[in-house]
């Protein structure tokens, strides 16, 4: 009998290395508040002319959600596809970027992440 692929121990470590440390925790309050700095400029600002503050959250976001947008557009969507879709890149391209920051730090602590046991000299 296979075991199946995505386990609850996957889940709960893919959680852990996206919003259980500091690196990838401080990335999402960046992104949280630009976007509320965003949707406050958008709803509440009026502008003369249109408004960049929402490049932001695609530099925020850059590389992962360019490669979401080409992926679109191979698949013969426009540039960026229709409105929920850049959302869901957006969304996911952070995701996969605060996965990834996690990912780094439990590769630069050596390891799952848990406290390595001292080892004496010579043994």
């Amino acid at each position: 009998m296979n075991k199946p692929v995505l386990t609850k121990q996957h889940v709960h470590t893919l959680a852990r290395l996206t919003f259980g440390n500091t690196a990838s925790l401080i990335y999402l309050g960046v992104v949280a508040a630009t976007t509320v700095l965003v949707t406050v400029d958008t709803l509440f600002v009026s502008h003369e002319d249109a408004s960049f503050a929402g490049v932001w959250l695609f530099l925020l976001a850059a590389p992962t959600v360019f490669v979401f947008f080409a992926g679109s557009a191979m698949l013969g969507a426009e540039t960026a596809g229709p409105a929920w879709f850049v959302y869901v890149a957006l969304v996911a391209s952070v995701l996969v970027q605060s996965l990834a920051l996690g990912w780094f730090v439990r590769l630069m602590r050596g390891g799952r992440g848990r406290a390595r046991q001292p080892h004496p000299q010579g043994a």
